[in-house]
């Protein structure tokens, strides 16, 4: 997780709406995170949910539930942006040098079902890369995801193949470059690891 900086475009806004903000009911994250102190994998609901009651463990949740805050919550997203209201926790992720803007859907198909999220994705496309994904079956490496970028193009990746689409009609279909299908093994057998370490999965 990225936060936003303070000095950036808008900080004085974000902050303001930041201060406001609580999590309230919404408790998505509880679900999306991997908390391996409790061996929770990620997209599992976790055992101590107790609905619009929280957490069941809250004062003495692990220092990940304690630190995180989504996009909503750091004031990046308007007010009836939150993750129960979209279907989806938004965050900044760090992405080589710069950032993306990830978009994992709280259940399949939330992305395409929810307008809220495709208006935040539309927002931030033109400034850097969109990834959304779901946490399903989280430990399979061809898990499809796609990568939404400026000028309407659109990447659909399954395993080292990428569809690629420019405002949703089909243009080519390519296999991933050298430098991502590396990067891509490295993180199924650093996935691979921390399941047979902690019996939790990966993100």
């Amino acid at each position: 997780m990225a936060t936003l900086g303070s000095d950036s475009d808008g900080g004085d806004e974000r902050r303001r709406r930041a201060a406001g903000r609580s999590c309230g009911t919404c408790s998505h994250c509880c679900t999306v995170l991997r908390v391996d102190e409790l061996a929770k994998a990620a997209g599992r609901d976790c055992v101590h949910q107790r609905g619009s009651a929280g957490c069941g463990i809250y004062e003495t949740r692990p220092s990940i539930c304690r630190g995180y805050r989504c996009l909503w919550l750091q004031g990046g997203l308007e007010d009836d942006e939150r993750p129960d209201a979209t279907g989806g926790i938004v965050d900044l992720e760090p992405r080589g040098t710069g950032v993306q803007l990830g978009i994992r859907e709280i259940r399949p198909g939330a992305y395409d079902a929810s307008p809220a999220l495709q208006a935040i994705a539309r927002r931030y496309r033109e400034e850097m890369p969109v990834r959304v994904s779901d946490t399903e079956d989280i430990m399979n490496p061809d898990r499809p995801f796609r990568v939404l970028l400026a000028d309407g193009i659109e990447h659909r990746v399954r395993g080292e193949w990428s569809e690629i689409y420019r405002d949703g009609v089909f243009i080519e279909r390519r296999r991933l470059g050298w430098a991502e299908r590396w990067a891509r093994r490295l993180g199924i057998a650093w996935r691979a690891r921390t399941l047979r370490l902690t019996g939790t999965g990966g993100k």
